[in-house]
Parts: C-alpha cells; sequence; structure tokens
C-alpha cells in the first residue's frame, strides 16, 4: 500500500483538503459535511482554539480575538495579534494546515504526515519557504510546493484530452495569478506566469466597504471605521453582498443595531447593484488583464492562441470577469470544474503522483521571477556598480540551474561580496534583494581570477547559491531566505509547542525569556489596547478615577514612544487595576 500523501489549497478566504483514491480526487469533508474551511483562526473566551466557521462566527463578535487573510502576511516578518498573545503567520497558518490533516486522519482513519501545498505562482521565495515552515509546525512533511495555477490545470487535465493552450486565470480571496499552460500528450507546461501577491477578492471586499461607511457617515454624520466590532460585521455583510451580485443584480443590505448615536440606534439599510460594485472593482479587473498580456507576452503568445480559460478561486465568479475575458480572447471561460475546489484536486493529484499512485499528467513547472545578481557594468551610456545580471530568467521550467563566470576586478583581490536579487529591472538596486554573503580566501592573483556563480531553483522554488573560485575549488553556498530568517530549530519547536498547546486547550506557557524585540512588540500589543479600551470609559470614571486613568495612558503612550517597556508595564499594572475596579 502505497504511503498516504494529501493534497492542500491554503487560501487566503478557504482551505481545502483533498486525496487521491484509487485514481479519483475526493475533496474531504468535515464532520459538519463541509468541502471548504474558512481560514479563519481565532481563541474563545475560556482559551479554546476556534479554526474555520467556529472562527469566522467570532471575528464578528471579537476580532480581536480571531484573525483572517493570514496567508497575505506570509514571508513577511512580523507578529499577528490574536486574544492578547502574538503569533507569527507561519504559526496561524499552521493551525489551519492542522486542522486540515485532522480532517484527512478522520477520513483515512490513519495518520498523515505528508502533503503537497500550493501557493500562488508568483509567490516569493520567502513566501515559499514560510508555506514549508507551517507545515512543519502543523506536523507535516511538505513534500512539493506547487503552484496553484498549475494545480487547477493538473485538475482540468485529469477530464480532457488532446493539445491544448489554456490560459489560468487565478483570482482567490488575497492574490491573483495567470498562467498560460500547455497540455499535450499527459505532460502539463507552464508556459509563462504573472500576477500580484496583494490583489483579490479582499479588495473586492474592501470597496464594498468602503462603499457602505460612507453610506453611514453620510446619513448618520458618524464614522463607524473606529470601531473594530463595527466593521467586523461590515466587512462579513460586503463579502456576503459581493457572493450575491455573482447570481443576481442586486442585494439588499440590512444590519441592525450597528452603533448608538446620541443614546439612538443606528441601522445599516440600502440597495447595492452588480453594475456600481463592477464599476467600483473596474480598475482591479483591469490590473488582472493587464498581468493577462503579460503572461501571454512571456509564452510568445497573443491572444488568438488560446485554445480554452480555466477560472480558479471564487471571486471569478463576478460576472465582469467572465465577460472581460470573452471580450479579449472571444472564448467562453470553462466553468465545469469547481472554482474553490480544483486547486485542492491538483494538489491531490500530485501529491498521487508522488506517493505512486496511477494518475496521469506529468508536470512541468516555471519560475514566475527572474533570479541575477551584480556587478559592474554599462547601464545608460556609464558604467555602474550594480548593474543587474540575470542568471536564471523569468518562465524558465522547474527545476533548473545556471551558472554564470565572473572576475575579480583588480590585482591580489582576496574577497568577494554577492547580492543576490529577483527582479526585472538592470539596475540591481531597484530589484529584491533577496540574499548576500561574502566568499574570502581568494587567491592573490592578478585582476581576472574567475569565480563562478550557481543559482539552483528546485521544484519547490526554492532558491539555492553557490559560488565558486574557478582554480582551486573552493566554495560557498547558501540557502536564501529572503526578507525573513527561516526559523531557527528552537523557534520551530516553540512554534510547534505552542500550536500544539491551543489544540489542546492548554493555557500558552510563555517562554521565561525572550528575545527584546519580540517581547517590546507584544507590549506594545497589549498596552495600545488596554489605552484603547481606558479612553473608551473615561466617561463611565469617577472625577478621581479619571484623572488617573489619563495619567497612565500619557505614561503608557509616552513610554511606547519612547521604547522603556519596564515603565510601560508598570503603568498597564496600575491601569488594569483601576478598570477592574470600576468592574469592566
Amino acid at each position: 500500500m502505497n504511503e498516504i500523501i494529501i493534497g492542500i489549497d491554503l487560501g487566503t478566504t478557504n482551505s481545502e483538503v483533498a486525496i487521491v483514491e484509487n485514481g479519483k480526487v475526493t475533496v474531504i469533508q468535515d464532520s459538519a459535511g463541509r468541502k471548504m474551511l474558512p481560514s479563519f483562526v481565532g481563541v474563545g473566551e475560556s482559551g479554546e482554539i476556534l479554526v474555520g466557521e467556529p472562527g469566522r462566527n467570532q471575528y464578528v463578535l471579537y476580532p480581536e480575538r480571531t484573525i483572517k487573510s493570514i496567508k497575505r502576511h506570509m514571508g513577511e516578518d512580523v507578529h499577528m495579534d490574536m486574544a492578547g498573545n502574538c503569533y507569527s503567520p507561519q504559526e496561524i497558518s499552521a493551525i489551519i494546515l492542522k486542522q486540515l490533516k485532522s480532517v484527512a486522519e478522520a477520513y483515512v482513519n490513519q495518520p498523515v504526515h505528508k502533503a503537497v501545498i500550493t501557493v500562488p505562482a508568483y509567490f516569493s521565495d520567502a513566501q515559499r519557504q514560510a508555506t514549508r515552515e507551517a507545515g512543519e509546525i502543523a506536523g507535516l512533511e511538505v513534500v512539493r510546493i506547487i503552484n496553484e495555477p498549475t494545480a487547477a490545470a493538473l485538475a482540468y487535465e485529469a477530464r480532457h484530452e488532446g493539445r491544448k493552450r489554456i490560459l489560468v486565470y487565478d483570482l482567490g480571496g488575497g492574490t491573483f495569478d495567470v498562467s498560460v499552460v500547455s497540455i499535450e500528450d499527459d505532460v502539463v507546461e507552464v508556459l509563462a506566469s504573472h500576477g500580484n501577491n496583494k490583489l483579490g477578492g479582499d479588495d473586492f471586499d474592501a470597496k464594498i466597504v468602503k462603499h457602505l461607511v460612507d453610506h453611514v457617515h453620510q446619513e448618520y454624520g458618524i464614522d463607524i471605521a473606529e470601531s473594530r466590532q463595527v466593521m467586523a460585521r461590515i466587512n462579513r455583510v460586503a463579502e456576503n453582498a459581493k457572493c450575491a451580485l455573482s447570481d443576481q443584480p442586486f442585494v439588499r443590505i440590512d444590519e441592525e443595531y450597528l452603533i448608538e448615536k446620541e443614546g439612538a440606534p443606528v441601522h445599516l439599510s440600502l440597495e447595492l447593484s452588480r453594475f456600481e460594485y463592477e464599476g467600483m472593482i473596474a480598475e482591479y479587473v483591469d490590473e488582472t488583464l493587464e498581468a493577462v498580456h503579460i503572461a501571454l507576452s512571456g509564452a510568445n503568445l497573443t491572444a488568438s492562441d488560446i485554445d480554452e480559460i480555466l477560472l480558479v478561486g471564487g471571486s471569478t465568479r463576478t460576472p465582469a470577469i467572465g465577460e472581460r475575458l470573452f471580450k479579449e480572447f472571444e472564448v467562453e471561460p470553462k466553468r465545469n470544474i469547481d472554482p474553490d475546489l480544483c486547486v485542492a484536486m491538483g494538489a491531490a493529484i500530485q501529491a498521487g503522483m508522488i506517493a505512486g499512485e496511477s494518475v496521469s499528467a506529468v508536470l512541468v513547472d516555471v519560475t514566475p521571477y527572474t533570479y541575477g545578481t551584480s556587478a559592474v557594468g554599462e547601464l545608460n551610456g556609464e558604467f555602474y556598480p550594480y548593474k543587474f545580471v540575470p542568471v536564471i530568467r523569468k518562465n524558465t521550467p522547474l527545476p533548473v540551474n545556471k551558472t554564470e563566470a565572473f572576475y575579480t576586478m583588480y590585482d591580489g583581490q582576496q574577497e568577494v561580496d554577492l547580492s543576490i536579487y529577483q527582479g526585472e529591472d538592470e539596475d540591481a538596486l531597484n530589484n529584491i534583494l533577496v540574499g548576500e554573503f561574502r566568499v574570502k580566501g581568494l587567491r592573490n592573483v592578478p585582476a581576472g581570477n574567475v569565480i563562478t556563480l550557481r543559482l539552483d531553483l528546485d521544484l519547490n522554488g526554492i532558491l539555492h547559491v553557490s559560488a565558486r573560485e574557478k582554480e582551486t575549488g573552493m566554495e560557498k553556498s547558501i540557502t536564501i531566505n529572503n526578507a525573513i530568517a527561516r526559523f531557527q530549530e528552537t523557534e520551530m519547536e516553540h512554534a510547534k509547542a505552542r500550536v500544539n498547546a491551543l489544540f489542546a486547550g492548554v493555557e500558552e506557557n510563555k517562554p521565561e525569556a525572550q528575545d527584546t524585540e519580540s517581547s517590546g512588540h507584544h507590549t506594545q500589543v497589549k498596552a495600545r489596547a488596554l489605552a484603547e479600551k481606558a479612553e473608551k470609559l473615561l466617561e463611565k470614571a469617577s472625577d478621581e478615577d479619571r484623572e488617573d486613568m489619563i495619567d497612565l495612558i500619557e505614561k503608557i503612550n509616552d513610554g511606547l514612544a519612547d521604547r522603556r517597556f519596564d515603565e510601560v508595564e508598570s503603568a498597564m499594572e496600575r491601569l488594569a487595576d483601576i478598570l477592574y475596579y470600576l468592574d469592566i
């Protein structure tokens, strides 16, 4: 019996898990019969972990205890506050993955240890590495990371025959990708990709949210954006309205008792038309079509060369998207595969291949970025020390390794600094610096000593770099960590323990010693929340308490500004005592 490997679509809005059984793909349902797990994570009032629908429901009431759309922060060196504790994007994503792992284990009735996870084609090396780390924290070995459009094409190919060039238009909750894919003789080859990691259905929601906030301000003269709880409700109704407008030309938005003004309740009630909504998002749709033409250009194709269009991601249900694509290509987009589930299905097909299942299709993926280094060269007619030298070019099939030769600049040069960039600009400094290192101990020889630089990009899109002195074979190598450092072993174990404690319903045990930056960030989050709460309660306090509260709020703000966290902690304790005795 082959080892079970699951396929996971870790999405911005929803996530799914699928498996190949007897050559067929099954998207696994949870105990409530749902195939899609909302990508919400929260901590309940009793400390229990809430993942999926329970987290989504809590977000409306307690947004400060809940996190959504964490995918947009993958690869960033940030921490998210949830119920007074700080978590990395990897940890929050790991909680979602752990829940999906549990759903799969209940279905197959045995432990699952390996997974294929999908990411947007335009995810950077740092974002892919963070996804892999999230899998490890969740107790999953990530045997392969594949691009979402590629996964969708795999799911599509399983039901089709013949040679086709397909445009995969993937618009999810937080990211957009477009890929030009060739399918022929059981080979799925991605010819080119383009996209935007910060464009998706969340941005569509935000346009409706702004419309609703402006409406309330115009009707009642108040700014509801100041209340996180009210805005959580507004976000929920905006998303529901967006979905409704996919199937009907008008939607009625009614939300009672949003907030009070001078003791009177404020209600939200208005009608939104599909025409108005599509006008709001027109600039975003235009941006996706620009990316479509960039991808076509990268594949050396025109719109007339495309045989079929495959829509991926729930946001593609917006009618304007299919209409604009039809206008551009004169090809009706295919809708015979569920756009919310096809990515998970493709991940399961890839997982089945790796596990030795009898599944058709061979996958050929490409890199969506150009990687290279900087060197002295001519730019705009002048010698420039940071001329970008591409080594691996955008849309090169994966895996790939490329080597370029460089030369020392002066006699006796015994060390060289190497910087690796991601981007397309001729000026390296306008591209993204993803890693750098120094090679020391070169031979004491005249200028022109040959140094070879090798870049290896694996099937997961992770970049490995090595530099070698040609004559001696002396080599220095690194794996690019991009903008975020990889978790150290101790950090990884700590993250696993934190996530496992949440699932076990155990109160988190904070480490006795935290690094200054993490501890300071945690103090800032708690202090600002406490000060905000106190400011709202000033009117209810006695004159004496009010004076003390104002003084403590000022001390907290001053301490945060000067990073005097000991003073901030002291002021927080005193302020918390006052709020407690106010019976709040």
